[in-house]
């Protein structure tokens, strides 16, 4: 059985899309929310870049699901699973195999903001596991109170996704989130670590230029859905840390001056040769970091696990009372 439970009005997204792109791009600092990216093209693209040899996140966190599953799903007895910004759910499967392994898992419930993306992986998550899946179509920025409550339920925001947000939107988010769970439920989220900043950089910059592509594709997504005539090519992809806020930030750099029309907004942008558009934060944190931004969501740490050679933790974290 596949439910689906569609929480974005038609035509919100869009709705969405032109006033970030009216704010983000009339700002003195010109940002674009990496929400935009993701595309078909820009999925594509993501999938890519987790398998070019500098981008270890991916890897590293599999690499810990795999070696602790058994453990998660031991220590949280959670018999409904429930992924926010679950994608393609190829990460879920790890765990959905552990409590399988502990004949636990009652019900799958992925949520997303992608409707088409959502139906296709609930439709092959119950065909591969033969339990109900609860499909939620709406954006965890409004709509976590929409998940279903039944069963003891393990949440999961893996991907180091929980670092695209700000420490403001962190804490809310947290906060948001702490509000829809019961003491029997638990939370595993995933986190990038702070290390050498040559390697960060390189994580975001490959020299392949797969990262690159992704970046400047949120400008031909631009043009397809707004009218606007972008040339991509007209400006580079910057990787950079920005070390007092301890993050990893995407930018695009204007190589010349340049006026762009974006014919749905009614907008002109002009552009000076150097001028940049943020588009993503991907900050990076310590154990101790993360310990404390969950307490105070007033989240009480059950197990945190790092691969070998400490590039990413997983932490497990159940409501306090």
């Amino acid at each position: 059985m596949v439910e689906v439970h569609a929480h974005i009005a038609e035509g919100a997204r869009r709705d969405a899309l032109m006033r970030d792109v009216r704010i983000g791009l009339t700002a003195a600092a010109k940002s674009i929310p990496p929400t935009w990216f993701y595309d078909e093209v820009g999925s594509e693209l993501f999938e890519d870049i987790t398998r070019v040899p500098e981008y270890y996140p991916t890897r590293a966190e599999r690499s810990i699901l795999l070696e602790r599953a058994d453990e998660i799903v031991q220590i949280s007895k959670a018999d409904t699973l429930v992924e926010l910004g679950s994608g393609s759910s190829e990460k879920t499967k790890v765990l959905l195999d552990a409590m399988v392994r502990a004949d636990s898992l009652a019900r799958v419930v992925p949520f997303d903001v992608s409707e088409t993306m959502l139906v296709g992986a609930a439709e092959e998550l119950n065909a591969a596991y033969g339990v109900p899946v609860l499909a939620v179509v709406g954006d965890f920025r409004e709509h976590l109170d929409k998940i279903p409550t039944e069963g003891r339920r393990l949440v999961i925001f893996l991907g180091g996704t929980i670092g695209n947000l700000a420490p403001g939107e962190r804490a809310r988010f947290l906060l948001d989130l702490r509000a829809t769970m019961d003491s029997d439920d638990w939370l595993l989220i995933g986190t990038d670590l702070e290390k050498d900043v040559d390697r960060l950089v390189a994580a975001y910059d490959d020299a392949a230029g797969v990262t690159a592509a992704f970046n400047r594709n949120v400008l031909s997504v631009l043009n397809n859905e707004l009218g606007a005539d972008f040339d991509p090519e007209c400006f580079d992809h910057v990787a950079l840390w920005n070390d007092e806020d301890r993050r990893i930030e995407m930018r695009l750099r204007a190589t010349c001056d340049q006026t762009v029309e974006i014919a749905d907004l009614d907008l002109r942008i002009e552009f000076i040769e150097g001028e940049e558009i943020l588009t993503e934060i991907s900050s990076k944190f310590t154990k101790e970091r993360v310990t404390e931004e969950l307490a105070a969501a007033n989240f009480l740490v059950g197990g945190s696990w790092t691969d070998a050679p400490g590039d990413f933790l997983v932490t497990l974290a159940h409501p306090g009372s």
